[in-house]
Order: C-alpha cells, then structure tokens, then sequence
C-alpha cells in the first residue's frame, strides 16, 4: 500500500531549519513521498533552508531537488513548474505547504500585513494550481494536496484573523477546484494541522506567547484533548494517503489531523 514509486512530486516550502533540529510540515512531507518511491522536486524561498531537507532524502536514498522560489511571485512559481517538468517531464503529485500567521484583528492589523498574510497563505496555493493544473489536465491524472489548518474552521484561541479567513478560503478553493476537475482525473484535498509542535511553533511563541516556549508549548498542550500536540510526521502521513492510489475515489475533502480540538465543545 501507499507506493509512490516513481511519482513525480513537487512540494513548495520543504525547507528544513539545521541539521538535528524537529522537522517542519513540509520538510516531513517531502521526506515522506521519497520514502515511498516519489522523486521530489522542490521549491523553498530560502534555498538553504531546502538543501537541508534534500541532503536528508538523498542520505536516506530517496531522490530530491531543490531550486529558490517565491510561492508568491507568478514568474517564480512558473520557472519551478517549468524547472520540474524539464527534469522529469511530468507531475503527479503538488505539495502547497507555504504558510505563515501574524497576530492581528481587523481593527489592529495593518493592511499591509492583511495584504501579506493572503499573498503567503493564498495566492501561493493557487499560483502554484494555476501553473499545474494544466500539466496534469493534460496528463490525464494528478493529485493535489494543499496544507490548511484548523484556524480556518474555528477560533483557536488567538488573534490572527487574517490567517483565519486566508486558510477558510484555501478550503473552499480546494472543494471548488476539485469538482470542476473531477471529470479531468485530477483530485485536490487539504490536510488541516491542528496545533502542531514543530520550528514554526518556536517563532510563534515569540509572537503570541511573549516568548515564554515552555509556557506557550503548555498552553497549547492543554488545548489538545490528547493533552499532547500533533507532529510534522502526523501531517505527513494523512498527505501521503491523500496522494496515493488508495485514496483515488477521494477528492474535495479535508482531513483534520488535530487530536480532538475540532470535535471538542469545549476549550481549557
């Protein structure tokens, strides 16, 4: 089950902060697909950050390549389309996992920031569609699976409304999609993190949590039913079933991986 040899998958934002540190969403992806066949082609804004993530796969025999881009810049996006395609000629599989959240409510946040949060959690996902698409219309098959969160399904506890609403639109964007490309054999679903302890979570701490890790990591503990966050693995493993063949009579869909928060009435 679950064999993804010789996909071709393109993920954007696979970087990976230094050796020997806890694997982020999309670097834990990446790895993911490569252990089960998939050749990875990659694109991160810090191509260093990428290399990390490539460096891991090849050491564990898999194959990746990276190239810089900008997620949210059309002729970035497309020169990574165009780069895979040169390589390997097809792709199966698209990864979007670029994201990021800035504290804010409407009456607080500043429009620049609320025009930065769509770009980074929205644009990215459907340059990245508008460019793939096409090649796997084309192809006649495909998969696309784009990273969301549970921010977008209900208030979590924290002030970031415009990662909210940008994360909401994602999953719409994905439903939508998915059924105008039924008939063309392309499936598009969302894997939806809940709080999840990862790189991320220690920039976030200084954000929202005043830089107090310990305080902010036990806060969020507590939040989870499982009274544990999730991992970059836990995400991981629902998008390699969302990509492979045994979720093929699968698509508009969402998969929460979250330990309970979004079934739970209530919130510690």
């Amino acid at each position: 089950m679950l064999d993804l040899t010789n996909k071709i998958a393109l993920i954007t934002g696979l970087g990976q902060q230094a050796e020997g540190s806890s694997w982020g969403i999309g670097a834990a992806i990446a790895f993911q697909l490569a252990s089960r066949g998939a050749k990875i082609f990659g694109g991160n804004r810090s191509l260093a950050s990428a290399e990390t993530t490539r460096d891991r796969i090849r050491a564990a025999g898999g194959v990746c390549d990276v190239v810089a881009t900008d997620a949210t810049d059309s002729k970035s996006v497309s020169e990574l389309v165009e780069a895979c395609i040169a390589r390997h000629g097809r792709i199966d599989i698209l990864v979007n996992n670029v994201g990021r959240s800035e504290p804010g409510c409407p009456a607080t946040m500043s429009e620049a920031t609320w025009d930065a949060q769509m770009e980074i959690n929205l644009k990215g996902v459907y340059l990245a569609c508008h460019y793939v698409l096409p090649i796997m219309e084309a192809q006649g098959s495909g998969s696309i699976v784009s990273v969301g969160s549970i921010a977008g399904l209900r208030y979590i506890g924290k002030e970031q409304i415009a990662y909210n609403v940008a994360k909401a639109a994602l999953l719409q964007f994905t439903s939508a999609t998915a059924v105008i490309y039924a008939a063309r054999g392309v499936r598009l679903n969302a894997v939806v993190p809940g709080l999840m302890e990862t790189p991320y979570t220690v920039q976030m701490a200084s954000r929202y949590g005043g830089g107090d890790y310990d305080a902010f990591k036990a806060t969020r503990d507590a939040q989870v039913p499982m009274k544990k966050m999730g991992n970059a693995w836990d995400v991981a493993n629902a998008a390699v079933f969302l990509v492979s063949d045994e979720a093929s009579y699968v698509t508009g869909q969402a998969i929460v991986v979250d330990g309970g928060i979004t079934s739970s009435t209530g919130r510690v």
